[in-house]
């Protein structure tokens, strides 16, 4: 994996200064990387799947982030990373990816071998400007990635079936974005939307068949309690 950001601070991840420290740089950056996004299958064989998650620490301003890699077939932890960076940009809506992507990409970095996929805890394509947080980090590391949100960000649909596997399509500015989906019977929906190198349905299939008892996919799931492992 290469491109992580602050490593080449004259590329096209940041600013040519280095990573974006302003809105305005931010919201530039995601201009110019979101033509980079490739929105269909070009995943090889899944052997190593990871997701990844990030809690914030405003006692010392460090963020968290924490990778949880299974194996696809028993969805058994292999292996996990959990550190920190310094939080170097503020919460702004639709520009989370600035606070989370450094601490991230870090912590995938400390895998021995890249995953062959990424959850990812967050929005893809279903952001005002189709660059959300997953977009950004598999743009970043060249990974495979999907955005698994618990909210939604952008976007109309109608409520899918209340039955486990039910979906239905999120519309933002008439554009199809992402699928609302039904993981477990009678629980409120996930939003899953294309992060990089992945295809929508095969990112809904996917999904759907690492979520076999919770409303979380599992690796999501341990990726959230790793990141909170930290606290008191």
């Amino acid at each position: 994996m290469d491109g992580f950001p602050g490593d080449h601070p004259d590329d096209d991840d940041g600013t040519a200064a280095g990573w974006p420290t302003t809105e305005a740089e931010a919201r530039a950056v995601q201009e110019r990387l979101r033509t980079r996004v490739v929105a269909r299958d070009d995943v090889g064989p899944l052997r190593r799947l990871a997701a990844v998650d990030a809690h914030y620490s405003e006692a010392d301003r460090l963020t968290w982030a924490a990778v949880a890699e299974v194996d696809p077939a028993t969805l058994e932890l292999t292996r996990s990373v959990l550190l920190a960076r310094p939080t170097s940009f503020p919460y702004v809506t639709g520009l989370l990816s600035f606070r989370e992507v450094p601490a991230m990409a870090a912590a995938l970095a400390m895998l021995p071998e890249p995953p062959d996929l990424v959850l990812v805890d967050g929005q893809g394509m279903a952001h005002p400007r189709r660059f959300g947080l997953a977009c950004h980090l598999g743009v970043v590391t060249g990974l495979p990635t999907v955005g698994v949100a618990k909210s939604r960000l952008v976007g109309r649909f109608d409520p899918p079936g209340l039955a486990r596997g039910s979906s239905s399509p999120m519309y933002h500015r008439k554009e199809m974005v992402g699928v609302a989906l039904r993981t477990r019977d009678g629980t409120n929906p996930l939003f899953v939307s294309v992060g990089h190198r992945v295809g929508l349905q095969t990112a809904v299939e996917l999904v759907l068949r690492v979520t076999p008892k919770w409303r979380l996919p599992e690796p999501i799931r341990l990726a959230d309690r790793l990141s909170r492992m930290h606290r008191p």
